[in-house]
């Protein structure tokens, strides 16, 4: 079952994915999609599921979870989506600034040494 999304929920969904942002590398942010599916479910425990998927160069990140409110359920799929997003970060490169950092700090040990 589809689930009526309220313009408050749907408020709420855009500002919290739209804060994953900061965790996707630059050169991947123009070609990322992202994919949002709410739905109400028929049974006693669990009623709501919030799925998001992410579409990235090289990689589909997906995070999903059922709980007894939809608020909820988003704000979980949201600290699993920064999780993964941190690695895919991590090992897909981030910023060249931060590339940077890592030359700087080694030149200065060898120069100490």
């Amino acid at each position: 079952i589809r689930y009526e999304v309220s313009k408050e929920l749907d408020k709420y969904v855009t500002k919290k994915i739209s804060k994953l942002d900061k965790f996707v590398p630059r050169h991947a942010r123009k070609s990322l999609i992202a994919s949002v599916n709410l739905e109400e479910r028929k049974t006693k425990t669990d009623k709501y599921q919030c799925e998001v998927i992410l579409h990235l160069p090289d990689q589909k990140i997906t995070a999903k979870d059922s709980t007894v409110n939809m608020f909820a359920a988003v704000d979980i799929v949201e600290t699993k989506l920064k999780t993964q997003l941190k690695k895919y970060k991590a090992t897909h490169g981030g910023d060249k600034q931060d590339h940077h950092g890592v030359l700087r700090r080694f030149f200065r040990n060898q120069r100490n040494s």
